[in-house]
């Protein structure tokens, strides 16, 4: 049953986040239809579904998932430092453009490939592997539709936005690494065997 919420959990949340990818006609027809402010409204209802089904599911499935692979804990360090770029990545995305945007040219869908491959090294389990390789393979698939879509790239802004995202970055992955990775996943970061 754990497992199953965990799924219909990543179906929903990243079925929601794929209609671009998958049925762009399908997206624009509902918005013609029911407007833009409705349109977002159902897929952020969408989307909260999606996400509190798979962490819900994902939290129950997660300590009774059989174990696939048992990584070496030197791997953590390696993942504590891929979070680092992770958050930085992140940022840059969600901040005025600098000179980093049009660099990483994706810097959403690279957060999101980073952060699941990192987890993917240090979680050997069968519902971490669910999850976490789901968002690899969706990050990976919208990289290469977002390609295919075009569009004119990311215009470049001044410097001082990169140091404001890569502060910014730093102290997200900082606090994470202090409680926030406790707070929000349960578990603290493992920083000695």
């Amino acid at each position: 049953m754990s497992m199953g919420l965990l799924i219909i959990g990543l179906v929903i949340f990243l079925g929601a986040h794929s209609v671009r990818m998958v049925a762009p006609d399908f997206r624009a027809g509902m918005i013609a239809r029911l407007g833009e402010g409705p349109w977002k409204g159902l897929y952020a209802l969408a989307s909260l579904i999606g996400l509190i089904l798979l962490v819900w599911g994902y939290g129950r499935a997660q300590p009774l998932a059989p174990v696939l692979y048992v990584p070496p804990f030197w791997l953590v360090h390696l993942v504590i430092l891929l979070m680092a770029f992770a958050f930085i990545a992140l940022a840059v995305s969600l901040l005025p453009s600098g000179r980093l945007r049009p660099l990483l040219k994706h810097p959403m869908l690279l957060a999101t490939k980073t952060w699941a491959i990192a987890h993917l090294l240090v979680n050997g389990d069968l519902a971490s592997v669910l999850l976490f390789g789901a968002f690899l393979a969706w990050a990976g698939l919208n990289r290469v539709s977002v390609g295919r879509r075009g569009g004119a790239p990311p215009v470049a802004g001044p410097v001082r936005n990169d140091v404001v995202a890569v502060v910014v970055g730093i102290l997200v992955w900082l606090a994470f690494i202090w409680k926030l990775h406790e707070w929000v996943a349960g578990v603290p970061v493992p920083l000695a065997a």
